[in-house]
């Protein structure tokens, strides 16, 4: 199983994804951003899944990331969607 950890520009759109991952049967949890990973709002969607179904609404995500270990640390992630 995979983690992947998304980040949004508002609360809302962490809300809103989490309602509609929870449909497809995804595992999220809401947590606030990992230190190494920045964001406007602060909170983050932690996804586990063996494989990521992108947002809807991908205008509501500033970046998703693909964790490579359970460490969370700096280097231990590979960017998969970033709009900055």
């Amino acid at each position: 199983m995979k983690t992947f950890i998304i980040t949004f520009y508002s609360h809302f759109g962490a809300t809103r994804f989490k309602k509609e991952a929870n449909k497809s049967g995804a595992e999220v949890q809401l947590k606030p951003v990992p230190r190494f990973l920045s964001s406007s709002c602060g909170t983050c969607a932690v996804v586990k899944t063996e494989e990521l179904t992108f947002p809807q609404n991908m205008d509501e995500v500033e970046q998703i990331v693909e964790l490579l270990s359970d460490s969370s640390k700096e280097n231990d992630f590979t960017t998969l969607y970033s709009s900055i």
